[in-house]
């Protein structure tokens, strides 16, 4: 059962960010072979640690184009579902676009300083495909690159055994093992939502493996310019690894929430959020705050009553026990004031529209996202409400946001300054004096030579 506590109880520890890293020196081993030997590397990882190891990784693009086509026969809800959130999350994502203006100002009479935003040219994706195969993951990671105009997108997720070896399985009786694995594939969902969002390759390969691929680059996949995506704790670990030769969106954790409800709240809806996160990883956090002990009785027992028939019971049930809190606090300031000690990954304020929302809303500035309202249900952010879910957690939500359309840009500054010009004459100076002060003497020389042209 989950555990109640005052919030006086929670100690120092339960407020810093959790390490689940951990693999460090595994996955350095794993980034350096891929490093030095290629697609070997990727296949010999493959058989160790995938399911299927397929003679190549590129997947055709008549089968991602075959998934969707699958997909929109066989389940047109959910393929709408799909199209539906790839359209919000473009919109959102090229709204993000529009409001980093590039632009060019006259800082002194003939001092012209400028801004502009450059997409890069590779973008590298991770989608996970364990327990649970992430295709809204698809969405949330090529969506902002697209709209970032990034002139190519590759996908890795793990492979999966393509229809024709494991139909030849079945008729030769064989097992379908990584040496039964012959053509490239990956979870069909995932190939769709590829197709649906545009990816330019998707390629059948997961784990570190992939990110030291998409990093260094191998006889089959190109070396990208950027990684994104979640992924376990060595898909972490590596990304961690290879930050330097490209960039990274973030090193994220376990998914968590903190829910702050005021006495409006629904003791269903509250369980229900909970449980959605818990069950995705059996680390997983899952809090909630409010001022009512009775209450907080009354939602630890909702949350037995719905765990009893959750098809995801063991890992949310886990996740709950070891990390679930419900937190009894003196006033709602005070559970704003406990979230951004926590910096959650989620944030939502179950409480109904008024003053004391309003109030709430403004205190709390530490969350990777934040849901106010009864309706603003985590979960859309997830799946289809424009939000992107790839989100700092661990308390990383201090000092960074999530995913945006901002991972795929480079800010880059201009000078233009023109000649006989008093700008020139006063930054030249100034840069005369700082350069000498420093003791870099050539940089004093470079400005005093103009400063010297123009008396001529």
């Amino acid at each position: 059962m989950i555990q109640i506590v005052d919030y006086t109880e929670l100690s120092e520890d339960w407020f810093t960010g959790r390490d689940f890293t951990g693999t460090d020196e595994t996955v350095r081993e794993i980034v350096e072979t891929v490093k030095k030997d290629g697609d070997s590397a990727l296949r010999m990882y493959g058989k160790k640690f995938d399911s299927v190891a397929p003679d190549s990784f590129l997947i055709r693009a008549d089968d991602l184009k075959a998934a969707a086509e699958k997909m929109q026969k066989e389940n047109p809800e959910l393929y709408d579902a799909l199209c539906c959130s790839k359209e919000l999350a473009l919109k959102f994502a090229r709204r993000q676009k529009d409001s980093f203006d590039d632009f060019e100002m006259e800082l002194e009479p003939g001092l012209f300083t400028g801004q502009k935003t450059i997409p890069v040219e590779k973008a590298g994706v991770y989608v996970p495909a364990g327990r649970f195969p992430l295709i809204s993951t698809v969405v949330m990671t090529v969506s902002p690159a697209k709209a970032a105009g990034v002139k190519e997108i590759i996908l890795c997720t793990p492979p999966r055994i393509h229809p024709d070896d494991a139909a030849k399985n079945s008729a030769e009786k064989a097992d379908c093992s990584s040496a039964a694995a012959k053509k490239p594939y990956a979870d069909e969902g995932i190939m769709a939502a590829a197709y649906i969002c545009g990816v330019d390759k998707c390629f059948a390969c997961g784990g570190a493996q992939a990110v030291a691929a998409m990093a260094y680059g191998t006889e089959t996949i190109p070396a990208v310019d950027v990684i994104v995506g979640p992924g376990n704790k060595f898909v972490a670990a590596a990304k961690k690894a290879v930050y330097g030769k490209v960039g990274i969106d973030m090193i994220a954790g376990p998914t968590e929430v903190f829910i702050i409800a005021d006495e409006t709240a629904d003791v269903q809806w509250l369980a229900a959020d909970m449980l959605a996160q818990a069950e995705h990883d059996t680390e997983a956090q899952s809090v909630l705050a409010l001022t009512d002990k009775k209450r907080a009785d009354r939602v630890a027992d909702e949350i037995e009553k719905q765990l009893a028939a959750l098809k995801t019971a063991q890992t949310a049930r886990a996740s709950i026990e070891k990390h679930g809190r419900i937190i009894i606090v003196p006033s709602l300031e005070k559970a704003a004031e406990l979230a951004n000690k926590k910096a959650p990954e989620h944030l939502e304020l179950a409480m109904t529209g008024g003053d004391e929302r309003t109030k709430i809303a403004a205190l709390v500035r530490n969350y990777g996202s934040l849901f106010i309202g009864h309706y603003s249900a985590e979960v859309l952010g997830d799946y289809a409400a424009g939000l992107n879910h790839t989100l700092p957690t661990s308390g990383a939500a201090r000092y960074t946001g999530g995913l945006s359309v901002r991972a795929f840009l480079k800010t880059v500054t201009t000078l233009r300054a023109e000649k006989g010009s008093s700008g020139v004459q006063k930054s030249a100076s100034a840069a005369v004096r700082l350069g000498e002060a420093e003791g870099l003497f050539a940089h004093a020389q470079a400005a005093r030579l103009r400063l010297e042209a123009e008396k001529k």
